[in-house]
C-alpha cells in the first residue's frame, strides 16, 4: 500500500513573501498530494499572509495539489468561528486543530488536525460522528494506538507525521513575546526575529524546546523514516511532513515518498536527510511508546 504525501501548516511567522514564495515551491516541485494552509498558532498573524491567500491557493491547486484550510489551534472568539464557518460554507475543506472549530462546520466533512486531543476510539467516534473523513495522529501517539484507530474507523483516513518539529503544548500566554520583555497584547511581532523558534536549553545546554508565540515545540526533529513501512501496513494512509525554517522540504518530501513507494532504504533516506538537517537531534520515542524525545535506534 502507498501512501499520500501531505504537509501540514506552516506553524512559524515567516515575512509573507517568504511565506508565499515557499508555497510556490511546493506548487511547483514538490510531490505532495495536499497542503494545509492557515494560521495555527497566533490570529494577530493571519492578516499578514491573508493578501497572498487566494494566489498562492490558485498555484497549490494548479500543480495538482489539494489544498486544506488549517483553522487556529486556540478559537478564541466568534469572529474566528465565523469565519470557519464561512470558510466551510464556499467549499473549504477544513482540518479543524480545536473541537470548538467543528461545532462551525454544521456536519460538513473536515479533517481532524493533530492539535485534537485524539487518543482512544471514543473521541474518534465523535469525530467521525461529525463528520471527519481523516484525522492526524497527534505526535503523541504510539504506533500500536495509531493502528487500532485506524482499524476501529475504516472509512477515515489516518495520518502521521514523519518529519518535523513535534508540537507538544499551546497556551493563551505568549512566552515568545516574554522573552523579549514585552506581553501579548503588544508583541510587536518579535516571534518573526526567530523563524525556527527561540530555542530553550537544559541546564547542561542540550537543545530541548522551541518556543514560537504561544507554541512549544521539540527542539529537534520528528524523523520517522524506518516506521513508515509499519505505519502502511497498520492502515495509515497519509504521511505528513511540517514546514521547517531553512530546511529543502522539497528534497525531504521526495525522500519520503520513495521510502513509502519502497524505492528507497530507509537507512540511505535517513543518511540523505542527516545531510539536510545537520546535527540538530532526532527524535521518534513517541511513536514507539518512549519519551518523545528519545531516539530509537534500528535494531
Amino acid at each position: 500500500m502507498t501512501a499520500a504525501i501531505t504537509l501540514g501548516p506552516l506553524f512559524w511567522h515567516w515575512p509573507a513573501e517568504t511565506r508565499r514564495d515557499f508555497y510556490f515551491r511546493i506548487a511547483d516541485e514538490a510531490p505532495v498530494a495536499a497542503v494545509s494552509l492557515g494560521e495555527v498558532v497566533c490570529a494577530k498573524r493571519a492578516p499578514f499572509f491573508a493578501p497572498f491567500l487566494p494566489e498562492v491557493t490558485a498555484r497549490l491547486r494548479a500543480g495538482g495539489k489539494q489544498v486544506l484550510l488549517a483553522t487556529p489551534a486556540v478559537v478564541a472568539g466568534p469572529g474566528e468561528l465565523a469565519a470557519i464557518a464561512e470558510a466551510a460554507a464556499g467549499g473549504a475543506l477544513v482540518e479543524a486543530n480545536d473541537i470548538t472549530a467543528i461545532a462551525a462546520l454544521d456536519g460538513r466533512r473536515f479533517v481532524s488536525g493533530p492539535l485534537v486531543n485524539l487518543f482512544h476510539e471514543g473521541t474518534l467516534d465523535v469525530l467521525t460522528r461529525a463528520g471527519a473523513c481523516r484525522f492526524v495522529a497527534p505526535v503523541e501517539l504510539s504506533r500500536p494506538a495509531i493502528a487500532r484507530l485506524a482499524a476501529h474507523a475504516p472509512d477515515c483516513d489516518a495520518e502521521v507525521t514523519v518529519f518535523g518539529r513535534q508540537p507538544l503544548a499551546i497556551a493563551m500566554r505568549c512566552y515568545h513575546a516574554r522573552a523579549y520583555g514585552l506581553h501579548k497584547d503588544a508583541c510587536r511581532f518579535v516571534c518573526e526575529r526567530d523563524p525556527a523558534g527561540l530555542q530553550a536549553d537544559q541546564l547542561d545546554g542540550a537543545p530541548l524546546l522551541r518556543i514560537n508565540g504561544t507554541q512549544t515545540l521539540s527542539a529537534g526533529y520528528l524523523v520517522c523514516l524506518r516506521e513508515i513501512a509499519g505505519l502502511l501496513a497498520d492502515g495509515v494512509t497519509h504521511l505528513r511532513l511540517s514546514p521547517e525554517h531553512g530546511m529543502d522540504m522539497v528534497a525531504v518530501a521526495r525522500l519520503v515518498g520513495r521510502v513509502a513507494a519502497a524505492a528507497l532504504d530507509p537507512a540511505e533516506a535517513e543518511a540523505a536527510l542527516r545531510a539536510l538537517t545537520g546535527p540538530a537531534p532526532w527524535h521518534n520515542g513517541f511513536l514507539h511508546a518512549h519519551p518523545g524525545m528519545d531516539w530509537v535506534a534500528a535494531a
